[in-house]
């Protein structure tokens, strides 16, 4: 048996057919993935694994490699294995203690700014903040906001407040709880969130990298609404007049949360669509006094 490491083309070749059989990945996607391995492995560049596919690996690198690999087909997410993810042109440290932060949850960051333009030093609440995606990107692109990050979870909120001294963000302070129960009475300009909003029993919990991620940031009661329910409940009473709600949710759930919002009397209940075309958003804003 030939005990050498591989050489970069070899990995290239062998290990995306694995993967896509594994994880259903198409042929481009495991190809890229097996380049992300190999990059990380490495300490390389994409360029240079393109230009030297003949190198072999140390026993180290592919011990590290092959390590990742077996993680990757068993399906553990690649956010998880490289311990980060980018979001929103920031690159933040995540943890199985927090979900992964995905491109669609950009939307709601790109509302909430459009809502807090001509606000002067406006408040902000992220409900929910995980590894502080939300939070941390509202306090970059507004400096001179006040950001309040909560979460229920101790783990996950040590993430966010270490992801806030790695990109030197100041104007975000952070709270333990659970949803609104452990902040004070400050009102809020706007108030943002995504809540848990999967059904319980949702099948897709069991599939994919959800089934590597916290469920309690996942599912919410039979229709995956009990948590926003809470929320849009609570929010009127934590916002000043005129200041914002926005939610995001389940694909299909759009039109049962404006139906929450207009209930408990929001106005200018909207919904938006992200990339694909999928109502994603929800908000309103609270009538001025």
């Amino acid at each position: 048996m030939n005990s050498c490491p591989p050489t970069i083309s070899q990995c290239l070749t062998d290990a995306p057919p694995r993967l896509m059989a594994a994880l259903g990945l198409d042929a481009r996607e495991a190809r890229l993935e097996v380049q992300l391995l190999l990059q990380h492995a490495l300490g390389a560049s994409r360029a240079m694994l393109l230009a030297y596919p003949e190198r072999a690996l140390t026993v180290e690198q592919d011990a590290v490699y092959q390590g990742l690999l077996a993680r990757r087909l068993q399906g553990e997410p690649v956010a998880y294995l490289f311990g980060e993810r980018e979001f929103y042109g920031l690159n933040l440290a995540v943890t199985p203690a927090t979900l992964i932060p995905r491109p669609e949850t950009e939307l709601l960051v790109e509302l909430a700014l459009e809502r807090l333009r001509g606000r002067a030093a406006p408040r902000v609440l992220d409900l929910g903040t995980g590894s502080g995606a939300i939070a941390l990107a509202l306090a970059h692109s507004r400096p001179d906001a006040a950001v309040t990050a909560c979460d229920a979870s101790a783990d996950a909120l040590a993430v966010a407040q270490r992801n806030a001294v790695r990109l030197g963000l100041a104007n975000v302070g952070f709270v333990q709880s659970d949803w609104f129960a452990a902040l004070g009475e400050q009102p809020y300009d706007l108030i943002a969130s995504n809540p848990p909003y999967i059904v319980d029993h949702d099948p897709h919990l069991q599939q994919g990298d959800v089934r590597f991620e916290p469920r309690t940031a996942l599912a919410s009661g039979p229709d995956g609404l009990d948590d926003i329910r809470r929320i849009v409940a609570a929010a009127p009473a934590r916002l000043d007049p005129g200041g914002w709600l926005l939610l995001e949710h389940g694909y299909d759930q759009a039109p049962a949360v404006r139906a929450l919002l207009e209930t408990a009397g929001f106005a200018e209940v909207f919904s938006a669509c992200d990339l694909a075309g999928i109502e994603r958003v929800s908000g309103g804003r609270k009538p001025a006094d």
